[in-house]
């Protein structure tokens, strides 16, 4: 089945831009995104989407659906912002190609056969909102899911690594720094020395292993021995057997600098772990495929796996149900996410030419699934297995 999934995307142009830039210009952070759900929101409801919001026990989290058919395909919006950077990993266009592959699906969506669901995932930076919506049920019955994430290059069978972030407390006593420094127990040593630790740890990290953080917390004043510190960390791997690894020698780290300072110390999880993408093969080959037929020059497959992204609660939906994460290309200058010049590139002539082109390659790979007899009753026999709790 040949559908035109481009036309509905070019019809809407206007709304999806303007809907990129609006979310651009009002950046929120994790669990706070009114504005952007409600522009979101808005325009699905005034296509003809039934919208539900909150949903998943979330305020920042709703669904929107078209269509009855009994497949069912998810498309992951996400809109949240980093703190002082705004809109510098560009959740701006995923909400925008998210809305506007909706779109050119729910024109054909009796044809196909499908129900359409926009899942609007909150706090993807920290928070992990698709892990907490992968456990509420919002993912129960859906059969695919998908999104596109820009970036310098257009890679197909994105991959990225599993994450625990983390916050360590460390509580010493206070005392003068100067009158009577024996008094008191300093909880900056404590950060100091664990900081230390993690740092030479760094040579015997295992391949792909990697840890960075800041000190969120680290006194009062100078004059005033530090009794309150907190360090703000993240671990990543390549997987989650390679992720717990690295948490033990970390906690390791992290009780050297409370025991040499004569501190306590407690470790506590920010967001749930996010686990690494494993997008579907079949997936990936049909967005390649759609990808290529709208001019993207995509990275090889060959060097894919050698350029992971950073970390994505997505992990977690694929490691349950058949997804994808590809990533669409745009000019950024040499600028890389995390970076105000890409947050300035998210709007430009060519951010705008990733929202249609991501929402037009994402709906067609959920035509080509809906459309092979074969893939779309893999799919629909994975949503029957997990409602079996077998696991896939």
């Amino acid at each position: 089945m040949t559908l035109d999934v481009r036309a509905p995307v070019l019809a809407a142009a206007a709304d999806l831009i303007a809907l990129s830039h609006s979310i651009h210009a009002e950046p929120e952070l994790a669990f706070a995104e009114h504005r952007s759900v409600a522009k979101l929101t808005e325009l699905l409801g005034a296509r003809g989407f039934e919208v539900r919001r909150p949903v998943a026990g979330l305020d920042t989290a709703f669904t929107a659906e078209c269509g009855s058919g009994e497949l069912v395909i998810g498309i992951c919006a996400e809109y949240d912002a980093l703190p002082g950077l705004g809109h510098a990993c560009g959740h701006n266009i995923i909400a925008a190609a998210a809305v506007g592959a909706a779109l050119a699906l729910a024109a054909h969506a009796d044809a196909l056969g499908v129900t359409v669901r926009v899942i609007g995932t909150p706090a993807e930076e920290t928070g992990g909102g698709k892990v907490l919506m992968l456990e509420r049920g919002v993912f129960d019955d859906v059969a695919a899911a998908m999104m596109v994430h820009p970036g310098p290059l257009d890679i197909a069978g994105a991959t990225s690594l599993a994450l625990a972030d983390l916050s360590v407390a460390y509580t010493g006593k206070e005392a003068h720094a100067a009158a009577a420094p024996e008094q008191g127990r300093n909880a900056g040593d404590a950060v100091t020395v664990a900081q230390v630790a993690l740092g030479l740890l760094r040579q015997h990290l295992e391949p792909g292993q990697q840890l960075h953080g800041i000190v969120s917390e680290g006194g009062v004043a100078p004059n005033v021995v530090p009794a309150h510190t907190e360090l703000l960390y993240y671990l990543r791997a390549p997987d989650a057997d390679s992720l717990d690894r690295l948490r033990r020698r970390a906690d390791d780290c992290f009780a050297a600098g409370a025991l040499a300072a004569g501190c306590t110390h407690e470790v506590r999880v920010v967001s749930p772990p996010y686990a690494e993408l494993r997008p579907d093969p079949w997936l990936v080959t049909a967005y390649r495929e759609a990808a290529l037929d709208l001019g993207r020059v995509l990275l090889p497959v060959e060097m894919e796996r050698a350029h992971p992204l950073g970390s994505t609660d997505m992990g977690n939906v694929t490691t349950v149900l058949p997804a994808i994460h590809p990533v669409i290309g745009l000019d950024t200058g040499g600028a890389v996410t995390h970076q105000p010049e890409f947050a300035a590139a998210c709007i430009t002539g060519s951010a705008d030419a990733a929202v249609l082109d991501g929402a037009t390659a994402l709906a067609a790979t959920a035509a080509a699934l809906a459309s092979d007899p074969a893939q779309r009753a893999r799919v629909l026999d994975g949503v029957a297995s997990r409602s079996r709790g077998v696991c896939g």
